[in-house]
């Protein structure tokens, strides 16, 4: 593998997706009165939030934002754990991530919610890989992103300048 980086996204157009998927968002949900975004630790949170904004400029959608917290390099052994305990009885989760890989994290990131009788989950992702390994199809997608196994997604949603690297 090359230390060269491809960018894919820039902060424009991730942008411009997070404003699409927000919109889709709230065609599918708009006679909820709430809607959860669990992002998953680190750029998945980062998107939730994001996701989140886009939603309350425009719709009148209560938004709450919640960080699953669990190591994506051993989420098998880690603990998986929500950031805030609140009431999720019968109310819609959008599940958040920025790169769908295999969807093994996204598995894993159930876990808290297996117990909960919930009305509906969602998944939103900002780039899907298509390298299915585990049985989650991403509902949200910012964009769809053939690639090798080899091949790496960098996301970063941490400041002014957003961008999705391949290398």
């Amino acid at each position: 593998m090359s230390g060269t980086k491809t960018l894919v996204l820039n902060h424009k157009q991730i942008n411009q997706k997070i404003i699409r998927m927000a919109y889709e968002i709230y065609e599918r949900n708009a006679s909820e009165n709430m809607l959860i975004f669990a992002g998953i630790s680190g750029m998945g949170h980062q998107l939730a939030k994001l996701l989140s904004n886009a939603l309350r400029t425009i719709s009148p959608l209560e938004v709450k934002v919640l960080e699953i917290r669990l190591d994506k390099n051993d989420v098998n052994r880690g603990k998986v754990e929500l950031s805030e305990q609140i009431e999720l009885n019968e109310k819609c989760i959008i599940i958040v991530d920025d790169v769908l890989n295999t969807g093994k994290t996204l598995v894993y990131a159930l876990k808290p919610f297996l117990d909960i009788p919930i009305k509906k989950m969602e998944v939103a992702v900002l780039v899907n890989r298509s390298h299915k390994l585990f049985p989650v199809t991403p509902d949200y997608t910012g964009l769809e992103l053939a690639t090798t196994l080899n091949e790496h997604i960098t996301v970063n949603l941490s400041n002014e300048n957003n961008t999705v690297h391949l290398h």
